[in-house]
């Protein structure tokens, strides 16, 4: 009887469904690895034009007949983030600035902004595109007022514009960031500096909000320590209108014993969400290098324990090859990643699953 009660207790109150929806079976696992596994390296699609320039974190997006990618580059000041354009997914042409260094150095975000597109489509081999809301289009950003890489605090804000996100201009920013290591209800795993976010549109509320954030945080080494180590987890933040976030759960939803997981990009394959996301300086894989986790339910998910998706094989990539985007558009899977060479250079580069032969672009010698 009292087993009995306990079921019908769960059962209504949701936490026996959400425990048999938690864990995504080894076959379906499998099946996505399958599915999304990209053998065939390309190479580099976009190089920096000389050593002082470094190119990082591709995000794509498709309207009309053409492919745009939105890309940070590093020069010594901070990040900036610019915009590509492709007709194949394989060639690209620059295009110029979306997100700029801004001339009043006071402001919080002068030196550092670092944006993703936001609101892309997520299904898998789908359209791709940009979805407006409250009429504009919208990407996420992380931002800080210090020169260097990565330097002092970095949070994250919002952009959003009215115009053509496939023309060059400069977005309009929110005057203040929307999460932040300074805030009051911050986590234990955040409590440092924020990083790299991606924000999906789930229509279908699954979280109980519309606009839901994955993003990736340095913070405490454990929760009930201050230890130095540098460790870097996935987190969740959730809204009902893109400007006001809740940070959701006190705990990161995917993350590992030491090292780094982070710059989560979400897509959905049949019923399963798929987060593509890398891995640094773990215990038992070196270098740095792209992987997945899958959910139902967008709050608990499976990690894949198989082989990377993408590690170091080649020469541009010798020292890193991570921080993904993965399409699939045509019955070709894209898999576009940073690369980065042991002289620093860093591009970026996709691999395929079907061989479509190979790069002429290099690094700068």
């Amino acid at each position: 009887m009292k087993l009995k009660a306990a079921f019908v207790i769960l059962a209504l109150t949701g936490a026996f469904c959400s425990t048999v929806i938690a864990q995504v079976p080894a076959s379906k696992m499998q099946a996505i690895y399958e599915e999304v596994k990209t053998p065939y390296k390309y190479g580099l699609v976009k190089v920096p034009l000389d050593d002082s320039q470094k190119m990082d974190c591709p995000s794509i997006f498709r309207k009309g007949n053409l492919w745009y990618m939105t890309y940070l580059t590093f020069g010594g000041r901070g990040y900036e983030t610019w915009l590509a354009k492709s007709k194949d997914l394989l060639h690209w042409d620059n295009m110029g600035r979306l997100l700029s260094f801004s001339p009043d150095t006071t402001i919080w975000d002068s030196n550092q902004k670092a944006g993703y597109n936001a609101l892309t489509s997520t299904k898998w081999e789908g359209n791709y595109e940009l979805q407006k809301f409250d009429g504009k289009y919208w990407m996420s950003y992380f931002g800080g007022n210090q020169k260097g890489y990565e330097a002092g605090l970095l949070s994250i804000g919002m952009a959003y514009t009215k115009s053509d996100p496939a023309m060059v201009h400069e977005w309009q920013r929110l005057h203040k960031p929307i999460l932040s290591s300074n805030d009051k209800d911050v986590r234990w795993w955040e409590n440092k500096k924020q990083f790299k976010s991606t924000v999906i549109w789930d229509k279908h509320k699954t979280t109980g909000y519309p606009f839901v954030m994955y993003y990736n945080a340095n913070g405490d080494s454990a929760k009930d320590n201050k230890k130095t180590r540098w460790f870097e987890r996935i987190g969740m933040a959730v809204s009902n209108d893109m400007l006001h976030w809740k940070r959701f759960h006190d705990e990161p939803v995917v993350h590992h014993p030491v090292g780094i997981t982070g710059d989560p990009v979400i897509q959905k394959i049949g019923n399963v969400w798929v987060m593509f996301y890398f891995g640094a300086f773990w215990e038992d894989r070196k270098g740095a290098f792209n992987r997945f986790a899958c959910s139902y339910d967008l709050v608990n998910w499976t990690d894949w324990t198989g082989d990377n998706l993408i590690e170091s094989t080649e020469p541009f990539e010798d020292l890193y090859a991570h921080k993904s985007f993965v399409l699939k558009y045509k019955g070709i899977v894209y898999h576009f990643y940073c690369a980065v060479n042991k002289k620093d250079q860093r591009g970026i580069a996709v691999a395929t699953s079907k061989d479509l032969g190979k790069s002429k672009l290099t690094f700068v010698k």
